[in-house]
């Protein structure tokens, strides 16, 4: 039933509940709810998924990891068990004209089509049939502003496009042409549902000057969109910090929904996309990690009302 829930709500039909999902790393949570560990036993996620109503799992994948130059920003505990704590900050690139100079294409060659696909259909079948009561969908996580902080890091993403936009746009393409072979790869696949992940602002909205996205970003994603959706899939965007202001960029782009965090505004996007969009997220965590009960049902309620 979850997943008919959750490809009924991706449909823009009307399912007998909201459609539910979550993005939960929580093993003790897992085995309080399940009784299993999912550190000791492979089946553990999937009976929480079950037991926990999910109707759709967060999922992207790229690929092999890029072999090249790539910046290391290291990484603060956020697993329950430390094992995502990285101190290790390292970044390739001596000076921003290193990176004006880069070249995605020559530094990490493009994969072949047809192997790709083969390779994301065998990742994106195991995936679902491992999880054959929640909607997965595919994705790539690295789009172009994502692939830009992976590659270079924040200080010299940002000093590098601030010092000459036209150059930086030569790079832009490049790490297109690398995301636009993946696209491809992704539309030959049987998945009926695609996400594309790019972190394209921060906390406070706009990373650089509205213009720059609507000269050198959105005009890719339409055409990276365009081949997801040729093929017949869904295609949703999903985005940190707060996009509010270029929603209507991404809608004209050819998302077919959005996954947010609580700093987009959702009253905004319901404003203009509740009958016509996917709207998934925009529950305040905070709350419910630290909030008492009273707050915690007035955010999920916020939602609900809204939505």
């Amino acid at each position: 039933m979850s997943y008919q829930i959750g490809w009924q709500a991706i449909n823009l039909e009307m399912p007998e509940r909201i459609g539910h999902t979550e993005y939960c790393s929580h093993p003790l949570l897992v085995k309080a709810i399940t009784g299993a560990d999912p550190r000791e036993d492979g089946n553990a996620w999937r009976k929480f998924y079950d037991m926990t109503g999910y109707d759709f799992l967060w999922s992207a994948y790229d690929g092999p990891e890029w072999s090249g130059r790539r910046t290391n920003m290291g990484h603060a505990v956020f697993q329950q068990d430390g094992t995502d704590y990285d101190p290790n900050v390292y970044c390739p690139f001596e000076s921003p004209e290193e990176v004006l100079n880069f070249d995605a294409v020559e530094e990490y060659g493009l994969p072949d089509i047809d192997e790709r696909a083969a390779l994301f259909e065998n990742a994106w079948q195991s995936h679902q049939a491992a999880y054959p009561n929640q909607v997965v969908p595919g994705g790539y996580y690295k789009t172009i502003i994502s692939a830009c902080i992976h590659i270079f890091g924040w200080e010299m993403f940002l000093y590098s496009v601030a010092l000459d936009h036209e150059r930086f746009d030569k790079v832009l393409e490049s790490i297109y042409q690398m995301s636009l072979v993946n696209f491809k790869a992704w539309a030959q696949t049987s998945c009926p549902v695609f996400l594309c992940h790019d972190d394209m602002v921060w906390t406070e909205g706009a990373i650089f000057h509205p213009d720059w996205y609507r000269r050198y970003i959105f005009p890719r994603y339409k055409k990276l969109w365009s081949v997801i959706k040729d093929a017949g899939k869904k295609l949703l965007f999903c985005s940190d910090g707060d996009f509010t202001e270029f929603v209507d960029d991404l809608a004209d782009a050819g998302a077919d929904g959005f996954i947010f965090e609580p700093l987009t505004d959702l009253e905004v996007i319901v404003e203009k996309f509740g009958k016509t969009k996917v709207i998934m997220g925009n529950v305040d965590t905070r709350v419910l990690t630290f909030g008492d009960r009273e707050a915690i049902q007035h955010e999920v309620e916020r939602c609900v009302r809204l939505g």
